[in-house]
C-alpha cells in the first residue's frame, strides 16, 4: 500500500501541475481562446500566468516542487482574496472553490514535496553503492 501512496502523489503532482498551466498559457500565449472579452489583460494577471506556466510547469516534472507550490499555493491564495471573496463569503458563492482547493493542494506538495516519481526524488537518491570486495 505504501507504493500505492506514492503513485497516487505523484499521480495528484502531475495532474495538478498540468492543470495549473493552462491558465497560464490562456493568459500569456492565448490558448484555449485566450482570455474572456471584456477581461483586460492587467499587469497582476500577466504575473499571475507566469506564476502559472513556470510553476505549474516545475510542479508537473516535480523540480523544485516545494518552492513552486508554495508561490502557487499564495498565487492561489491571492487570487482568492482578490478576484473571488469580494463577491461572497463562501467559495459556492463567489465561484472560489477552485482556487482553494488548488491552493491547499499546492500547500500540500509545499510541505511534502513531489512524491517517489519526481525529478527532485531523482535527483536527491544517492546512487547504490557496489560492496567492497564483491565480484564484479
Amino acid at each position: 500500500m505504501k507504493h500505492l501512496a506514492g503513485v497516487t502523489h505523484s499521480l495528484l503532482r502531475i495532474v495538478s501541475g498540468l492543470l495549473f498551466i493552462h491558465p497560464g498559457g490562456m493568459k500569456i500565449f492565448g490558448w484555449f481562446g485566450g482570455m474572456p472579452s471584456g477581461v483586460e489583460l492587467t499587469p497582476l494577471l500577466v504575473t499571475a500566468g507566469v506564476i502559472e506556466l513556470v510553476c505549474g510547469t516545475l510542479i508537473l516534472l516535480g523540480l523544485l516542487t516545494r518552492p513552486a507550490a508554495f508561490l502557487a499555493s499564495g498565487e492561489m491564495a491571492f487570487a482568492y482574496f482578490i478576484g473571488h471573496f469580494p463577491h461572497g463569503f463562501w467559495p459556492i458563492q463567489n465561484h472560489g472553490e477552485p482556487a482553494v482547493l488548488n491552493c491547499f493542494i499546492f500547500l500540500f506538495f509545499a510541505a511534502n514535496g513531489g512524491g517517489p516519481l519526481s525529478l527532485d526524488a531523482l535527483l536527491t537518491r544517492s546512487p547504490r553503492r557496489a560492496d567492497v570486495g564483491a565480484p564484479a
